[in-house]
């Protein structure tokens, strides 16, 4: 145990009051080397607020004092909400006047007073700002003689930034800018800023996506010194570099992607043996071969997390001499890679396994449609062209499915919405919504991930070393109970809804399969579920129903599974690492995990964004159309109907004039005081689109009349997102996911393989099992409306 682990145990377990230092060091019996380090430690962990120190120089542990530290989620009407650090606390309700000057995302420490009325959150008040989120601030510069104020692009900012006559760098009235915040709000007065880029004028071309990206402090450029160290990387695998690997080189291994996905990093391999079982080889591109720990490459990595793939570009972790090069597992040449061999028996045991070091060189690159058209349309064409791999490919398709079933038997829940992408032309404007059905292609390669995610997670678990997991935790006993008053409504019911097991929510979501009500059920469930994160201990994986799991199947674009390789090649040798590593990798692996997770949520509303906006844009040619479409949210406010090409608007109850409407939180319905009317979710419908705003990517629409009224419970396409395209789907993009494979709905391809839920805003809505998110990722509006729904992830991945 750590210096910090053991301090930290003691002031929680231990100490039955706040301690001054020297007493804290007494009770510890700290000496020689260990005290000297003890009093720097105490003040790095007050300083993140991990210990407060009372007014009186005595430290204790936040809750043990009545406050939370956490994250705050602004709303755009003013108040916010306290997403606890520890995701066992509740969150808590910040009123607008008590955020004491703390804008969006801020690290907070809030004092807790008790329950809201009506047995709602905890409330609270903001007390200290443990560190600032919004360094810089994207926005509309509207200037006056003397001075000027940028308009913050994200509604939660809420508050406009001051900009003196001589800190306006050349920005014009009406500019998108950056502004850099000089001075944080406090009591009634703004923050203050000099602006630091033009970015150009509102409705520039291009202007809105790169407001996204610098809004999320996305970076679109190396730096030189990170150019030069990839510059200094082989474009070919050397001789000296095959020492200590097992060569494969002649096994047919494939890649199966998306035509248009270029940072290849898993491969496949099937056999059946003789003894009835499959051999199943999942090849990883061997990134960390190429990525030293702490080199100028590795902290670049680090600090962007993942790759982000917009809907019109992708801003990849590492630069594309290694993502799209040497690290890119392409077709007939050498390539290094970390192998997994797993021997799968015909109820889908691993039986046994290897994990090691190897070059292989890929025989064919495959895509989903490929696959896809083999194996389910029986295409004669292409089985002739592809006539060496149909065998192996029939023996994947069964693997896949004994596979599939185990995780099914075991309880991993399996959400199935669809994934829409965005079809660009060649300058950027959208000219077609197509939806994505998943299909054997997709299965294949999701199975064979999370198969290899699970055995290195179990493998590495069991080896005892500090290391990285992917986690979904139980949900919450209280979204559980109000699902099952939900359920109730048709017939169905948790019977232990304070002490769900995943298998139960897997046999409602059976039950209603074809139903009416399938899609509501589904989007409330998802809703309902926490997030899935990276974690330095191991959690479980709820929605997978997994004891053990990890990210290990995409290193080119994720650095959680840069990490789990670096671990993993290091106990080859020895089976274990040195006491040392091991205290070195406990100290930096919880914070890798956190930024990890904050940068996976970041890119995922980025994409969302990007996608919502291009939505809207593509419907502006329709103005004063009639669509069918399905109720997908309800709130006091209004509708939510999404479209059949899944695009959703908001009909706003103002426009509903034909009665007074109540709105039934627990039926998530709005009903009419007169007539009676229903409308709730789920129940089909027909809209006018009456208006678009691109810039606040949003989307209005009237009900045509009452013939478009159906009886509630009609079957309706469900999944909710907000009254901006999407406002609300954040949160439950960062719900399931899983494998990270590349199917893309934007116009760039993204991963869509390990199976799974997925995570936070756009893409996969993940066929396998569940990253389904419960509380909503950095950026996303805190308060979703009821009956808001899940949405894939860009790539199509299942984010588990």
């Amino acid at each position: 145990m750590t210096l910090r682990d053991r301090v930290l145990a003691f002031m929680r377990e231990e100490a039955y009051k706040p301690l001054a230092p020297d007493d804290l060091a007494a009770g510890l019996d700290l000496k020689a080397q260990e005290l000297a380090d003890f009093w720097p430690l105490l003040a790095a962990l007050e300083e993140n607020a991990e210990v407060i120190k009372t007014r009186f120089g005595k430290f204790g542990v936040p809750e043990r004092m009545n406050l939370v530290v956490g994250m705050l989620a602004a709303s755009e009407k003013g108040f916010g909400f306290v997403i606890p650090d520890n995701p066992d606390e509740a969150d808590v309700y910040i009123p607008h006047d008590a955020l004491a000057g703390a804008m969006h995302r801020d690290r907070v420490v809030a004092r807790v007073h008790g329950q809201r009325p009506g047995g709602k959150a905890r409330e609270g008040e903001i007390i200290r700002i443990v560190k600032r989120a919004n360094t810089k601030v994207v926005g509309t510069f509207e200037a006056s003689r003397h001075y000027a104020f940028v308009t913050p692009d994200d509604a939660r900012l809420r508050q406009d930034v001051f900009v003196p006559r001589d800190e306006w760098g050349g920005a014009e009235n009406g500019a998108k800018v950056v502004v850099e915040i000089t001075k944080w709000p406090e009591g009634k007065r703004s923050a203050e800023g000099r602006v630091t880029e033009v970015l150009g004028l509102k409705g520039d071309p291009g202007i809105e996506i790169l407001a996204i990206i610098r809004n999320h402090n996305l970076a679109t450029a190396f730096p030189p010194e990170v150019e030069a160290a990839a510059a200094r990387c082989r474009e070919t695998v050397g001789p000296d570099e095959l020492k200590g690997r097992r060569d494969l080189r002649d096994l047919p291994v494939v890649t199966i992607d998306s035509e248009d996905a270029k940072d290849l990093d898993d491969a496949v391999y099937v056999e059946r043996r003789a003894n009835g079982r499959w051999l199943l080889g999942v090849h990883i591109a061997d990134v960390s071969h190429y990525v030293k720990e702490n080199s100028p490459l590795d902290e670049e990595a680090r600090e962007r997390g993942t790759s982000v793939y917009l809907v019109d570009r992708v801003l990849p972790m590492l630069p594309h001499r290694l993502s799209n090069g040497i690290c890119s597992l392409n077709a007939g040449v050498d390539r290094l890679a970390m192998s997994a061999h797993m021997e799968i028996d015909a109820r889908g045991r691993v039986v046994s396994y290897e994990l090691f070091p190897s070059v292989i060189r890929v025989h064919t690159r495959l895509s989903y449609n490929i696959v896809r058209r083999i194996l389910a349309e029986d295409d004669e064409h292409l089985k002739d062209e592809y006539r060496p791999l149909v065998g192996m490919l029939a023996e994947m398709e069964r693997l896949c499915n004994i596979l599939r079933q185990r995780r099914l038997n075991r309880g991993a829940i399996d959400f199935d919405f669809p994934e829409l992408k965005v079809k660009l032309d060649d300058k950027g404007r959208p000219v077609a919504i197509e939806k994505r059905v998943r299909s054997i292609a997709e299965s294949i390669v999701e199975e064979f991930m999370l198969a290899a995610n699970e055995t290195v997670a179990e493998h590495m678990d069991k080896l005892g070393v500090p290391f990285v997991f992917r986690v979904h935790e139980e949900p919450d006993p209280e979204k559980m109970t109000k699902l099952n008053n939900l359920l109730h409504n048709f017939g169905q019911a948790l019977s232990k809804p304070d002490n769900i097991r995943p298998k139960a929510l897997q046999k409602v979501l059976g039950r209603v399969a074809g139903r009416p009500e399938e899609r509501l059920i589904s989007t409330v469930m998802l809703r309902s579920l926490k997030q899935a994160r990276y974690e330095a201990e191991n959690l479980g994986h709820f929605g997978l129903a997994a004891t053990y799991y990890t990210h290990f199947t995409s290193p080119i674009r994720r650095y959680p599974d840069l990490i789990v390789h670096r671990i993993l090649r290091e106990t080859f040798s020895s089976g274990s690492i040195s006491a040392r590593r091991r205290q070195k990798l406990a100290a930096i692996l919880p914070e890798i995990s956190l930024h990890a997770s904050q940068r996976e949520r970041a890119a995922a509303e980025a994409e969302r964004e990007t996608v919502d906006l291009k939505k809207v844009e593509y419907m502006a040619q329709f103005l004063g159309d009639e669509f069918a479409g399905a109720i997908s949210g309800v709130t006091a406010f209004g509708l939510f109907v999404e479209l059949e090409n899944g695009i959703e608007g908001l009909v706003h109850v103002s426009s509903m004039d034909d009665d007074y409407y109540r709105y039934d939180e627990d039926r998530y319905s709005l009903i009419g005081q007169r007539t009676g009317k229903v409308y709730r979710l789920g129940d089909a419908t027909t809209v006018t689109l009456v208006k678009v705003n691109p810039a606040e990517r949003t989307i209005d629409f009237t009900l045509a009349g009452d013939a478009a009224l159906r009886p509630a419970g009609r079957k309706g396409r469900g999944g909710g997102r907000g009254r901006k395209t999407g406002e609300r789907a954040t949160s439950q993009g960062a719900r399931s996911g899983g494998s990270g494979k590349k199917t893309g709905s934007g116009g760039q391809g993204r991963k869509a393989k390990d199976g799974g839920m997925k995570p936070a805003g756009t893409g996969a809505a993940g066929k396998a099992a569940g990253e389904a998110a419960g509380k909503q990722p950095a950026g996303t509006q805190r308060k979703r409306p009821q009956g808001s729904g899940k949405r894939r992830t860009k790539s199509g991945k299942n984010q588990t």
